[in-house]
C-alpha cells in the first residue's frame, strides 16, 4: 500500500489583528517534503501514525510538506496558496497512491478562502480521483463543511479538549483509511448540525462521561467513528458551529440516526457546558474567601492558541493594584522586553515597559522595575500530546513579588515546564496565571488547588454575543438572530 501524507494547519481568529503570513508557519514549523523530524509535531499526527503503521505492515509512505502556524488572524492569500500548492505538487510527484491522509485543523481562513480545508481536500480529490481513499485528522474546533466531508472518505476529530489524544485519533484515521482501501469497511456518513456555539471542556462533566461513552460506542459492530466538531466561535465564516459526524459500515440510515441522537443529546446538556467566568477582582475575592492555594487563573481572552496577542496586561495591572504577591504569569509575548533582558543579563535590575503592544485588546503597557531571574535561548515547553512547543528566547523577571515569563515566540501555556524549567516552584505560588483557554488544564490541574476561568478583555473574549459576526449562518444558540 502506498500512502501519501502531508499537513497544513492553523486556527484562524478572524477578529484577531495579527496576520498569519508565510513567516508564521516557518516560525512554528515548516518542513518541505521528506524533511519532517524524527518526532511527532502537534499538527503531524497522521504522518507519524502512517510512519509507525508502515513499519508494522510494510507499507510505503510518501511524505509531503508539513506546515503549522500558531493561531492568529486571517491567513494571507500568498501563504495559503503557496503552502497548499506545495502540498498538491508533492502529491502529484508521488505518482499513484492508494491512500491520502492529511493533518489539518479545520478552522483555517485565508484572504479569499473561508474554507481552506474544504478547498484543499477538494483539490486533492481532483488529483487522485474517486477510487483513492482520502482522509484527514481535524481539531474539534473546526468548521465542519460539506466541501470537506463530501470530498473525504473519512474525517476524524480529536475527542479530548485539552487535545491529549492527537496520536490516538491519528491511528484511528490511518487504520480506517487502510481498512477501506483493503475493502474491509465501507464507511458511510451521517451529519447533524447542532445549530449552536459552545466551548466543550472534556475535563469535566457533562463532556467527560459523554466522550467516554462515544469511545465505547465506537467498539460496537458497524460503528466506525464518531466525531464532535465543537466549532470555533472566533471564526466568522458560514460553516462555524457545532456538528456531529458518524461513520458506520455501509448503513447510511444507522449513521444518520446515530448522528441525530448524539447531536440532540449535546443540545440537551448545552446549558451545563457553560463555565463561570468571574472578573479578576471577583476571582481574587473567591480565593481570599476559600484560601485554596495555588489558584490557577486562566486568562482565556489572551490565549495565543485562539489567536490572541498573549501580551495583554489587564491581569498584571489588577495584581499590582491589589498588591498581590507570590504569583506567576505567563507566557507574555514581548520580544522587545526579552531582548533588553538578554542584553542586561541575569540578576540585572532593569526598567521594562511590558506588554500592551499588539492592539487595544492588549491593554496599556505596564512600566515596572524588574529583576532578571533567568534567561534562555531557544526554549521549549511540553506541548499537546507531549509534542515540543517553542517559546523562543525567554526572560523570566520579577517585579513586586510577581514573576513573569516573557517570550519572543507567541504561544499559550500548556505544560508546567513553562515555569518549572526556570526554577519556579509552582507549589509555593498563591496564584498561577496562564494565558490559555483550556489546554493548560491537563498538566496544571495536577498542581492546582482550584482552577478559575477569568473574564478579561481580549481577542478570545468569552462574551461571544459581543463579537461582530458578519458571515455567520443563523440560528446559532445562544446568539440572537439579527434583525434584517
Amino acid at each position: 500500500m502506498r500512502i501519501f501524507t502531508a499537513s497544513l494547519a492553523t486556527e484562524t481568529n478572524t477578529f484577531s489583528p495579527i496576520p498569519t503570513g508565510i513567516d508564521s508557519f516557518k516560525a512554528r514549523g515548516y518542513y518541505p517534503a521528506g524533511t519532517h523530524p524524527d518526532t511527532m509535531l502537534q499538527f503531524s499526527g497522521p504522518l507519524w501514525a502512517a510512519r509507525e503503521r508502515a513499519k508494522e505492515q510494510g507499507w510505503t509512505v510518501i511524505e509531503g510538506a508539513v506546515a503549522g502556524a500558531v493561531p492568529a488572524g486571517l491567513t494571507t492569500r500568498y501563504a495559503y496558496e503557496t503552502l497548499r500548492d506545495e502540498i498538491l505538487q508533492d502529491l502529484k510527484r508521488a505518482g499513484a497512491v492508494d491512500v491520502v491522509v492529511l493533518g489539518l485543523h479545520g478552522a483555517m481562513v485565508a484572504d479569499g478562502y473561508d474554507d481552506c480545508e474544504g478547498d484543499l481536500i477538494s483539490r486533492v480529490r481532483q488529483i487522485v480521483g474517486p477510487d483513492v481513499v482520502v482522509g484527514a485528522e481535524l481539531d474539534p474546533h473546526c468548521h465542519m463543511t460539506p466541501l470537506m466531508y463530501e470530498n473525504a472518505d473519512i474525517l476524524v476529530c480529536f475527542k479530548e479538549y485539552p487535545h491529549t489524544d492527537i496520536l490516538e485519533r491519528a491511528y484511528d484515521l490511518v487504520d480506517l483509511c487502510a481498512a477501506k482501501q483493503q475493502g474491509k469497511f465501507k464507511p458511510v456518513l451521517g451529519v447533524y448540525d447542532c445549530e449552536m456555539i459552545s466551548i466543550m471542556h472534556t475535563s469535566r462533566e457533562p463532556m467527560r462521561s459523554f466522550v467516554d461513552r462515544l469511545l465505547q460506542m465506537e467498539q460496537e459492530p458497524g460503528i466506525l467513528s464518531i466525531s464532535i466538531a465543537h466549532g470555533f466561535p472566533w471564526g466568522d465564516v458560514p460553516g462555524m458551529g457545532s456538528k456531529v459526524l458518524v461513520y458506520t459500515d455501509g448503513d447510511t440510515e444507522r449513521a444518520q440516526q446515530l448522528a441525530d441522537r448524539v447531536g440532540k443529546e449535546i443540545i440537551g446538556f448545552r446549558d451545563a457546558l457553560q463555565t463561570p467566568c468571574p472578573t479578576t477582582t471577583e476571582a481574587l475575592q473567591i480565593v481570599a474567601d476559600n484560601q485554596r492555594y495555588p489558584a490557577v487563573l486562566a486568562d482565556s481572552a489572551d490565549n495565543a492558541g485562539g489567536g490572541a496577542g498573549s501580551d495583554s496586561t489587564f491581569v498584571l495591572a489588577d495584581f499590582l493594584k491589589n498588591n498581590i504577591r507570590d504569583a506567576v504569569i505567563g507566557p507574555i509575548w514581548d520580544p522587545g522586553a526579552v531582548g533588553l533582558c538578554m542584553n542586561a543579563g541575569e540578576n540585572a535590575t532593569i526598567k521594562l515597559r511590558i506588554g500592551g503592544k499588539v492592539s487595544e485588546a492588549s491593554g496599556q503597557p505596564v512600566d515596572a522595575l524588574c529583576t532578571v531571574k533567568a534567561l534562555r535561548r531557544d526554549a521549549y515547553m511540553t506541548g499537546l500530546s507531549n509534542t515540543p512547543s517553542s517559546l523562543g528566547d525567554v526572560a523570566v523577571v520579577e517585579t513586586a513579588g510577581i514573576t513573569l515569563v516573557l517570550t519572543s515566540v507567541r504561544n499559550q501555556a500548556i505544560g508546567q515546564d513553562l515555569f518549572t524549567q526556570f526554577g519556579i516552584d509552582l507549589r509555593k505560588q498563591k496564584f498561577i496565571v496562564v494565558k490559555s483557554s483550556q489546554h493548560f488544564y491537563a498538566d496544571f490541574s495536577k498542581v492546582a488547588a482550584q482552577v478559575i476561568y477569568l473574564s478579561t478583555p481580549g481577542s478570545v473574549s468569552s462574551d461571544i454575543n459581543a463579537l461582530p459576526y458578519k458571515k455567520l449562518m443563523y440560528p446559532k444558540w445562544p446568539l440572537a438572530t439579527p434583525a434584517h
